[in-house]
């Protein structure tokens, strides 16, 4: 391993902090009774605190005797003052002039024992009699230098911020927060789905069937049983198992693979929620979604309008309804809705959208939709009754056969979720299957797979059920800010480094 001059520096420093006889990487606790953000908002002017906290050195200024370092902790940041006289006692003799002045480095990580008080200029600040190292760093973090108003040496570049998240998450403030507001997220979601009374599960992630989805899959090997498995493209088929089972509501934050492109809206691993709920139908989950996606933002925002780039986008309900055909016809001037296979072909090659023998329908209609329609849905607007080659496992819509009963909720012009009526009818389920079987042999690598045991269930008898899956990074994304996915994964898929 080849080292830079300061990484063969701070290794030097750890070495002579050992001949020193101090362990640079102790393993006894170090017992912590305050954080940052206790310090701040508990300090009384005239009281005398006596707090033990740790972190890590971000800054620090020398003034000979005495010195104002910069802590950072999980919770903020707060100075330290640090005066030879007070920490330099008994056998510390050497703690100031040479382990502090000289060994510690940026980036270091030590525990301080001292006193709260506020500087002349009024900042809340630890004045240290006691400090210990607890971690010596050999890498120098990309400290930001400031020059004549200019910034120099920020770690910024996206590539390294999403393979080294943990300076990504040291050096960059607010990254952070971004991710403390994803759990957040999640657990009002969960909160919102126990309060109704719904279990929440654990469904497979390795299946022996890829089902629930128009997507391809990762395909491995199961050594022992010497089958293919795959990783799951969705939860759905065992949801709705699960309803067949007689269970009062279900839902799963599951993590999905798919084996496709990668964009801002896309990775290859990614988390939705999916909730199946008996005796409802999609018209009874836009209502109940509105609900859902308004209390999220006021938890976790407190307001239902949230500003993503120059535009704000208010999640307070009721959201606009268009029906499939109707968005393109809004958007194109052209009705797709009682075309042939051959003239949306036509119409995809007017569009200039690309297309293939291998698409059927549903395909072809999907890719209108996208190329011309979706991204005019700024505001949550449900996009509903799709066509029924679109939708594999919906029930047919109860006035109009070729359509089904399904809504997608688009917002700021992507697909944030997915709901139906779902269809319960084991003998049209399976004329779907293998209609969808047709497409596989056509050379679509997205067509669904024939699930016998999930027919099988379905001929037990499904109650009329309504399920629905929301993309838990999308909807991540839309509540902080991001235009990324990358943003909002702690550890986004990359090319490994050569």
């Amino acid at each position: 391993m080849e080292l830079n001059e300061q990484e063969v520096i701070r290794r030097g420093n750890l070495e002579q902090l050992r001949e020193m006889g101090i362990n640079p990487y102790p393993a006894a606790e170090f017992k912590i009774n305050a954080t940052t953000s206790d310090i701040k908002q508990s300090f009384k002017k005239d009281e005398v605190k006596q707090v033990t906290i740790a972190g890590r050195i971000m800054s620090r200024r020398m003034m000979g005797k005495a010195a104002f370092v910069e802590l950072q902790d999980p919770y903020g940041r707060i100075q330290l003052y640090i005066s030879r006289d007070d920490i330099c006692t008994g056998e510390n003799k050497d703690l100031y002039n040479i382990v502090f002045k000289k060994l510690l480095d940026l980036g270091d990580i030590i525990g301080v024992e001292g006193n709260v008080f506020s500087t002349k200029t009024g900042e809340i600040s630890i004045h240290v009699e006691k400090l210990q190292i607890l971690s010596k760093s050999l890498r120098p973090l990309p400290v930001v230098k400031h020059k004549e108003g200019v910034a120099y040496d920020a770690f910024l570049d996206p590539e390294q911020r999403y393979r080294q998240r943990y300076v990504d998450l040291i050096v960059n403030q607010g990254v952070k927060e971004v991710f403390l507001k994803r759990t957040k997220i999640f657990q009002s979601m969960r909160q919102f789905f126990i309060t109704k009374g719904y279990v929440e599960v654990d469904t497979p992630v390795l299946q022996s069937i890829p089902g629930g989805a128009s997507a391809r899959p990762f395909v491995s090997h199961h050594e022992a049983l010497n089958i293919p498995l795959y990783l799951r493209i969705a939860n759905e088929l065992y949801l709705k198992r699960l309803i067949v089972g007689g269970f009062d509501g279900v839902f799963e934050f599951s993590r999905n693979f798919r084996n496709e492109g990668m964009d801002r809206t896309h990775n290859p691993e990614f988390t939705v929620m999916e909730i199946y709920v008996p005796y409802k139908d999609y018209n009874w989950m836009m209502a109940f979604t509105e609900q859902l996606l308004e209390r999220i933002c006021l938890e976790v925002l407190g307001t239902t309008e949230v500003l993503v780039g120059d535009t704000v986008i208010d999640f307070k309900a009721p959201y606009r309804r268009v029906t499939m055909a109707g968005a393109i016809q809004e958007n194109t001037g052209v009705d797709i809705s009682n075309m042939t296979e051959e003239e949306l072909r036509r119409t995809c090659i007017a569009f200039d959208i690309d297309q293939d023998e291998s698409m059927g329908k549903g395909k072809l209609i999907d890719e209108i939709f996208g190329k011309t329609s979706e991204k005019k849905y700024v505001q949550p607007t449900f996009i509903i009754d799709y066509p029924v080659a679109m939708s594999p496992l919906c029930k047919s819509h109860r006035d109009d056969a070729t359509l089904t009963e399904r809504f997608e909720l688009i917002v700021n012009g992507v697909e944030l979720c997915n709901a139906y009526s779902e269809l319960n009818d084991p003998i049209e389920q399976r004329l779907r299957f293998e209609e969808q079987l047709q497409l596989q042999k056509k050379g679509d690598d997205e067509a669904m797979y024939i699930d016998q045991d999930f027919l099988r269930a379905l001929e037990y008898g499904m109650p009329p059920t309504s399920g629905m899956g929301i993309g838990m990074d999308r909807l991540t994304m839309l509540l902080t800010g991001q235009t990324t996915i990358q943003e909002v994964l702690l550890f986004p898929q990359m090319r490994p480094e050569v």
